[in-house]
């Protein structure tokens, strides 16, 4: 699970279906998404950074992230 994703978006009190529809991806996805069972592509890894903020749209490819 990608705890500080979710951290992230709850912070900025948006929820996954406020945040799927602003990038254009299904809400389903984006779940997956923020519970670890699938990687982003770059294009929406690039997205969800660069809506939420604080955090490079790379660390969805780091070894960190790998391990998690």
């Amino acid at each position: 699970m990608r705890d500080w994703l979710k951290r992230i978006r709850e912070n900025q009190e948006i929820t996954q279906r406020q945040l799927s529809l602003e990038l254009d991806i299904s809400e389903s996805y984006y779940s997956l998404i923020e519970n670890g069972e699938r990687r982003p592509s770059p294009e929406v890894a690039q997205k969800i950074a660069a809506f939420l903020g604080g955090f490079e749209w790379t660390r969805f490819y780091t070894k960190e992230e790998a391990d998690n």
